[in-house]
């Protein structure tokens, strides 16, 4: 959606895809595929509907996940593209989607300590960045709306 230029926030269709504000990623419809995913998967999970911004416009969001990523000395050197942050049945859900397909979760329960975690998801198609290779092992999981997804995680230890 766009008013006098300016990108607004809006809500990710999941029954549709649309790359609406992936448009600069070179594996723009595998993103869009990856991120509709996650969109059907807290509809279904939360009935909570995904509602993404510009990351641009929201730095607080993805300073957040990245000071999360530091916890395991990582820095990514990808453009995050767009960020979405609610909160779903006592969970802080932060999701930041970058550029080179790459899309990062944090479930972070508000209430239980054990329930705190990353997912890294790759789109099809992307090469694993040099940032997450020799960390990570990503397992495949196929999708009717991203193909084939590779994904790891890791259990947050920090207080945020």
């Amino acid at each position: 959606m766009m008013r006098e230029g300016v990108i607004m926030a809006h809500t990710v269709a999941f029954k549709e895809v649309s790359t609406e504000g992936l448009e600069s990623s070179p594996v723009c419809r595998q993103l869009a595929g990856l991120r509709a995913n996650e969109a059907r998967y807290l509809f279904n999970k939360y009935q909570h509907s995904m509602v993404v911004e510009p990351a641009a416009e929201r730095q607080d969001i993805v300073g957040y996940v990245n000071g999360i990523l530091a916890e395991r000395d990582i820095q990514l050197s990808a453009t995050p593209l767009e960020v979405s942050q609610f909160e779903a049945d006592g969970i802080k859900f932060s999701y930041v989607f970058y550029e080179d397909g790459l899309g990062i979760n944090v479930m972070y329960s508000l209430d239980d300590t054990k329930k705190r975690a990353v997912g890294i998801k790759l789109s099809e198609g992307m090469e694993v960045p040099v940032e997450l290779a020799e960390k990570f092992k990503f397992a495949r999981q196929k999708s009717k709306l991203a193909g084939t997804i590779r994904g790891s995680f890791f259990v947050i230890k920090g207080q945020y």
